[in-house]
């Protein structure tokens, strides 16, 4: 529960004054030596913790996901390995994996999800990233609309969702090779534009780099970049924005 469930609790008289003291006595992180969790930072910010799964230890990733569980009713982790899924599942057999975006996930069922993002990836080769990105969203409430290989290469693919694109509270451009897809979008829409370089291209691409500079050195206005492949991070801030919107409405 976050603290405005246990002071509704309390009101309702479903639990006592002395259970809710107890809640808030709480330290704000549960140590568990290898890891110390942020068990209020959902008070803090407005969304719970989020598990990087690559190279932790399998005991440790087990007993992390299960606390987390414990805590908040669901847990989303990123960058997951198979076989991290099959070590996180003996506890928890209801753990999902999807293996496109590597993302090990366990979501409430009744979720309500508010306003509207568009995701867009010049390629097929970016939708990794860009389901880390829309996945992300969609656990911390948001509605996503995918829009995928709409590079610049063949512009006229784009344009045709673009009543959509443009209907969006935010829009994530995801794209490798020269990164330039986040420019064409922030010159025609009136929202944000969260650009991702990803790792996709040949050589001189550098793993992303050319991608990232492009996305910087954008003359379009709107645009804000994250990291090289930093899914979870544009679904993150894409969130953020999309709930501002809906709370201006």
């Amino acid at each position: 529960m976050d603290a405005r469930e246990v002071l509704e609790q309390v009101k309702s008289g479903g639990i006592s004054v002395e259970e809710a003291e107890r809640y808030f006595q709480k330290q704000p992180y549960e140590e568990m030596g290898y890891a110390k969790l942020d068990t209020y930072r959902e008070i803090r910010s407005g969304f719970p913790e989020v598990v990087f799964c690559s190279r932790k230890a399998d005991v440790h990733l087990k007993n992390i996901y299960k606390r987390l569980y414990e805590e908040n009713g669901e847990v989303f982790g990123t960058r997951a390995s198979v076989r991290q899924y099959e070590v996180v599942q003996e506890v928890l057999p209801q753990v999902v994996y999807d293996d496109v975006s590597h993302i090990l996930k366990i979501e409430a069922k009744d979720k309500t999800r508010i306003g509207e993002i568009a995701v867009c990836t010049a390629g097929t080769a970016d939708i990794p990233v860009a389901e880390e990105a829309a996945q992300t969203a969609e656990y911390f409430g948001a509605n996503v609309n995918r829009i995928y290989d709409v590079g610049v290469s063949g512009i006229h693919r784009m344009l045709s969702h673009l009543d959509v694109i443009q209907r969006a509270n935010c829009v994530v451009a995801v794209a490798g090779m020269e990164g330039a897809l986040a420019s064409v979008l922030g010159g025609l829409v009136s929202r944000p534009v969260i650009a991702v370089p990803t790792s996709v291209g040949y050589g001189a691409s550098m793993n992303g780099l050319s991608a990232l500079l492009t996305m910087i050195n954008s003359c379009a206005n709107g645009i804000a970049v994250v990291n090289i492949d930093n899914g979870y991070g544009a679904g993150y801030i894409a969130t953020q924005i999309n709930r501002l919107a809906v709370k201006g409405e």
